[in-house]
């Protein structure tokens, strides 16, 4: 919503009396060559010779990097580097103005999640993992990191998530949306164990590196489908996660979106449990409803939330869902950051507003 920072006085959202938690902050290397302590020779050299190659076929190397523009606020520019890449900018401008407790990190990119060579991507996963110990989680407490897995990998992903497990400067395993078979499929299952031993929720963020189209029908024209897209693609992934068994399979794991909307969740839900009578017998280990699935192990993020004409609406969405499954995301520092203080309509009951600022995402990740 804000592209230039408020300048109002700092301070705590109202409501948010058990301690603001940011469920999504983004932060960025200065230079792409920021990860080469963690990487062998061999993947240095990779790196900077091919660059990072997504699946989609587009080759994004050190000089694109540096050239890129990025959807971030017109403000959050350091004096070197890019948007989120300085940690006292970072300080000043989002944790302390306003007032964050804990922040967790959401590398997007460049991480090389979805990279072409699965080698290199289980590299540059390691790589990902160490920066963001070193260069954020152990500067300044309030931060939490993501286990980044090369999710095309999934043994090597397993590995990683293991490695990771019992450290609490790590919180959640982080995913991207759009991969390359429908997420719920057996390939990916050695990750969803994974995470289920390790007591770690999985967070699922909208983008990725699938290959393909995220639409039926070719490549859009327009950002704005793009993002309107974000909806689409875990509407998808849900459905992949009831129908393949998973929820069902690794009862505890803990599913949370990140900025894909939840407007559209309960319809999703709905559709299910219509067909799921009818055709059962497709699915005859299936034994709980598929709202039911949905209302136990997933979770939403507030950035983008949908705000409809009628307030009501909105609300009816928020409770089918779950009060206690909604987080509060910023998106820090994407041109469409949701600034605490006004993020939450004031329409929202004051004690749901306080869990959704901190409450929830305390209980969910054990903070």
């Amino acid at each position: 919503m804000n592209v230039i920072r408020p300048q109002a006085a700092p301070g705590r959202p109202l409501a948010a009396t058990q301690g603001l938690v940011d469920v999504d902050i983004h932060p960025r290397p200065r230079s792409i060559n920021d990860y080469e302590p963690w990487l062998s020779a061999e993947m240095r050299e990779r790196l900077n010779t091919f660059g990072i190659r997504p699946r989609h076929g587009f080759v994004k190397g050190t000089p694109y990097f540096k050239s890129q523009p990025l959807a971030c606020r017109r403000d959050a520019w350091p004096a070197e580097g890019t948007p989120a890449s300085d940690l006292a900018f970072m300080q000043e401008q989002m944790l302390d103005f306003h007032g964050v407790d804990i922040g967790v990190l959401n590398p997007l990119q460049p991480t090389a999640q979805g990279d072409q060579n699965n080698p290199f991507s289980v590299a540059m996963a390691h790589a990902v993992n160490e920066w963001q110990l070193a260069t954020w989680v152990e500067r300044d407490a309030r931060l939490r990191a993501s286990v980044v897995v090369p999710y095309e990998d999934p043994e090597a992903s397993a590995r990683e998530i293991r490695k990771r497990a019992g450290d609490s400067r790590f919180c959640q395993v982080l995913l991207m949306s759009r991969t390359s078979h429908p997420l719920g499929n057996p390939k990916y299952w050695p990750i969803f164990e994974a995470a289920q031993d390790a007591n770690l929720p999985i967070g699922i963020h909208a983008f990725g590196y699938s290959g393909w189209a995220m639409t039926n029908g070719g490549w859009p024209s327009f950002y704005i489908e793009e993002v309107s897209e974000h909806a689409t693609s875990c509407q998808s992934l849900v459905n992949s996660l009831v129908i393949e068994g998973v929820l069902e399979r690794f009862p505890r794991l803990r599913i949370i979106l990140i900025e894909c909307g939840f407007g559209w969740l309960p319809s999703v839900a709905w559709r299910l449990d219509k067909h799921w009578p009818m055709l059962k017998s497709e699915l005859p280990a299936m034994k709980r409803l598929p709202s039911q699935q949905i209302r136990d192990q997933i979770w939403v993020s507030t950035q983008p939330i949908e705000e409809p004409p009628r307030p009501e609406h909105l609300l009816d969405c928020m409770s089918w869902i779950g009060w206690e499954k909604i987080l509060y995301a910023s998106d820090y520092p994407h041109w469409d950051f949701d600034d605490p203080r006004t993020a939450i309509p004031s329409f929202i009951p004051e004690d749901k507003r306080a869990a959704i600022y901190g409450g929830n995402a305390r209980k969910l990740y054990g903070f």
